[in-house]
């Protein structure tokens, strides 16, 4: 910063002032915005001329100009308009010219840190033009949303996050005010393909980690709200890369009655998966098609229609796997040899017409009809012989790194042929009405609900030709147990749904005084399903404080009822036997915030604190592997999630938004009848009866575990996302993506869950990305130019994982003959490259 701000103006100013010779006039100023703060690093140059200088750190400036002649001063820098002097002055004169720029609404995506609406609310608006230029292997919404503080998320591959101590099924989208659904199946990021969200489409996202109002549906951990744009002119954009190619257009009628807005995506990771420890031939592709189109009728009445087709396929033919796991003093290696295939398919249809009126300027209603369908297939037949060998950790030996010691042998199968169709329907109206100092809002839900689902899966593990589990027997022990062929899993089930849910909510805002800004947002939401015939009410409350200081600072308070009724995966066990006396599962939320405007450095920043705890009841417990979360189907656990996030943001660098998010955090259950029993022998020693006619029980205990961590029990997490440009070239710029996740617990497939205490290596992964823009709106070309149609074109390169670190997505369980298990780890992918092309017109 000390060289950008006091050495490089020095530079550029002594070689524009050698470089104009002797017979120059000197121009002299201060650079300061519109609130008559300075700015620092402004580019200063003379149109046709080489040289040119930028202002220091207080704004001033000094460059030497040709006399005798007219010469014209740029005064340029990214985030301002462009301003132009034109000057003819005598040698040898002094001229002193203060400038004073101001923002600029098109040269970068706006950095607003002020919003009193969004403030008040407790929500968080993030710029959708940062997904494009974040460097992640998506390129999405989530991506973002991931770096905020209370939302962690170990997984690149994957859209899905979670939410402070929450799962990813416990959060709530929104396009356009009407919900979104994700697939069912999907048990690995390799499989998720793109997001519903299309960020080309984009034009406002809005989100709350928690103490949302009542208007928001039935989730316990969070809101993202996302509205599509309404199209005021023609344009478009091209986006190509080695992942992924997207294209995208807009417009608007003559008359101005029609606007229309579509959207193409297909993405391939196949660049990406091949990097895998598995290797294999990978054919994943992904594609879908958006349209959202609005038409006036009149000045009161409006209809518009949102759709959506996506189709997601997934197969590969994996060949093998070299794994290298455990650590510097006992370390391992895992060779897998494969045989067969996955063919996966998930196509989704999603379809919303909405009907707004707005009799007068206090009041608007609107009624949507939407349906959802989701057609998913899980086919997959894989044989993998493994070997298991024990590395040389000793550096002085001539076999360090090599295989001293085999510890097993054996051969696993994986069966699966999963069919589900889920088809959703439903009727909503919302109101509002606006009076001088309240705000009403209302509204009512009838869903209707269709799941059928065929699920039939096994495994088999078999070591040194011995089916696991083999018991173990002492020879001629009269106890000794059979060692029948067993499956170490297999479902099978066939189950159809049709259910109703009723909703509704109402709620209300008051403005209780208008100079400290006291106010009080209030509501009830009820929730009626008829397959378990639960009725829910769920009363919330927001608080507002804004002090009439000369700090700008607010306080908020928000607590209420958020209760979470089940879908169909969380009343489908392990067994896939679906419970019908479940019950929704219930969160009350205690938030408290604090964010405070201020000024650093002549730039605007913004600090915002969270304190917050969650009681939980009614809970369903689950465990995840990757991004498949599997439910217990059971009430039976209760629990609480309790933490603190902060985040400051604003212009690190001038012009450009950048943050850092940080949370702390806690989440705990407590399962209702977990406890086990310890059995002791003769001489103290804990044993396993029944094992030999050695081991006989004389003393037990029962034992209570008490509250035991969660599976999203990220104990800390820390988030980063800086960008840059050069002083003289803001064209050239630079993004950076932290992320920063502490270890998660899990624990051996098929155990109590007690035994979740295990706990995954943090997740630590860097992205970074230089862009460079070779076409913006001030560019001219020849008439005949097609290039000519384009306002803007980037160029990009990106490097994923910059430092190589291998992070752990979940674990592949192999036992030996003696039962012994061993917890292969699954790694995420390793350092690699993109380059993306973005072209807009």
């Amino acid at each position: 910063m000390i060289i950008r701000q006091r050495i490089l103006p020095i530079i550029f100013m002594l070689i524009s002032m050698h470089s104009l010779g002797q017979d120059n006039a000197k121009v002299i100023g201060k650079i300061i915005n519109a609130d008559r703060q300075p700015i620092s690093l402004v580019n200063i140059s003379i149109e046709g001329a080489q040289g040119g200088g930028v202002s220091g750190r207080l704004g001033d400036y000094e460059i030497s100009v040709p006399a005798n002649k007219e010469v014209v001063l740029i005064f340029s820098f990214v985030g301002f308009v462009e301003q132009r002097v034109v000057l003819n002055l005598l040698p040898d004169v002094v001229r002193e010219q203060n400038i004073t720029l101001i923002v600029s609404t098109t040269d970068l995506p706006d950095f607003v840190v002020k919003d009193e609406q969004l403030r008040e609310d407790n929500l968080v608006r993030v710029n959708p033009m940062i997904s494009q230029i974040i460097p992640t292997i998506s390129g999405e919404i989530e991506d973002v949303i991931k770096t905020l503080p209370g939302v962690s998320s170990n997984n690149e591959l994957s859209s899905q996050y979670s939410v402070r101590g929450g799962n990813f099924d416990e959060n709530l989208v929104y396009i356009n005010g009407i919900e979104i659904y994700r697939p069912i199946l999907i048990r690995s990021g390799q499989q998720e393909g793109l997001s519903f969200v299309n960020s080309d489409l984009v034009s406002s996202v809005l989100f709350s980690a928690g103490g949302f109002d009542a208007k928001y549906g039935d989730k316990m951990s969070s809101i993202l709200d996302i509205t599509y744009k309404k199209p005021t002119t023609s344009a478009g954009s091209v986006t190509v890369s080695f992942l992924n190619s997207k294209v995208h257009v807009e417009g608007i009628t003559v008359n101005n009655k029609l606007s229309y807005l579509f959207g193409a995506r297909q993405k391939s990771n196949r660049y990406i998966l091949s990097a895998l420890d598995t290797k294999g031939d990978y054919k994943p592709s992904f594609t879908d098609f958006q349209a959202y189109l609005n038409y006036d009728l009149n000045a009161s009445w409006k209809i518009s229609f949102l759709g959506n087709y996506a189709r997601n396929s997934y197969k590969l033919i994996p060949t093998d796997r070299d794994t290298h796991f455990g650590t510097f003093l006992e370390a391992y290696r895992l060779r897998v040899y494969f045989e067969g295939q996955e063919i996966d398919k998930f196509e989704t249809l999603f379809g919303a017409i909405s009907l707004a009126y707005q009799p007068n300027q206090d009041l608007n209603l609107s009624f949507t009809g939407s349906a959802f369908q989701t057609i998913e297939s899980e086919a997959f037949d894989i044989t993998g012989q493994y070997w298991i060998g024990q590395l040389e950790t000793n550096l002085g030996s001539e076999e360090f790194g090599n295989v001293i010691e085999s510890q097993g042998v054996g051969t696993h199968i994986n069966h699966a042929r999963n069919y589900l169709e889920a088809n959703v329907l439903s009727l909503e109206h919302k109101g509002l009405f606006i009076s001088e100092n309240q705000l009403i809002q209302w509204g009512f839900k009838f869903q209707h609900e269709n799941i059928d689902d065929n699920l039939s899966e096994w495994e088999m593990i078999d070591s040194a030709y011995f089916s696991i589990p083999n018991p173990t027997n002492i020879p001629g022990d009269p106890n000794a147990q059979p060692s029948d062929l067993e499956l170490s899993k297999s479902i099978k089930t066939n189950i159809s749904l049709s259910t109703n849910r009723i909703s509704s909510f109402i709620q209300s805002k008051w403005i209780i005084n208008s100079k400290n800004r006291f106010s009080v947002t209030a509501g009830l939401r009820t929730n009626y399903w008829d397959y378990n015939k639960q009725f829910l009410v769920s009363p919330r409350l927001s608080l507002l404080y804004k002090p009439d200081w000369d700090k700008d600072i607010i306080f908020r308070f928000s607590t209420g009822y958020y209760y979470q009724p089940p879908f169909y995966k969380e009343i489908r066990n392990l067994d896939g036997i679906v419970n019908p006396t479940i019950k929704a599962q219930k969160s009350i939320h205690l938030v408290g915030s604090g964010d405070l405007n201020f000024t650093a450095w002549a730039r605007p920043f913004k600090l915002t604190t969270e304190i917050y705890y969650k009681y939980l009841d009614d809970l369903i417990p689950y465990k995840i592997d990757n991004v498949r979360i599997r439910y217990m189907a059971e009430n039976i656990a209760k629990g609480y999630a309790t933490g603190i996030d902060l985040k400051v943001n604003g212009e690190f660098v001038n012009g450009i938004e950048s943050w850092a998010s940080l949370s702390i955090m806690g989440t705990q259950e407590d399962i209702i009848g977990d406890n086990y029993w310890e059995y002791y022998n003769n001489e103290g020693q804990i044993i396993q009866p029944g094992i030999s006619i050695n081991n006989i029980a004389v003393d037990s205990i029962s034992i209570e575990p008490g509250y035991i961590p969660r599976p999203t029990d990220q104990r800390f997490s820390l988030s980063l996302f800086l960008q840059d440009y050069l002083p003289r070239n803001p064209t050239y710029k630079i993004h950076l993506r932290l992320v920063f996740g502490s270890r998660l617990p899990f624990g051996p497939p098929d155990s109590p869950k007690y035994k979740d205490v295990l706990r995954i290596p943090p997740y630590r992964r860097v992205d970074i990305g230089f862009s460079k823009q070779l076409i913006d709106q001030k560019t001219t070309f020849k008439s005949n130019n097609p290039l000519k149609y384009l306002t803007s074109l980037w160029i990009s390169a990106e490097i994923f994982n910059l430092f190589q670190i291998n992070n752990t997505v979940s674990y592949l369980w192999i036992k030996d003959v003696n039962n012994r298990q061993y917890a292969i780890p699954s790694y995420l992918t390793p350092r690699q490259l993109n380059v993306k092309l973005i072209a807009r017109f």
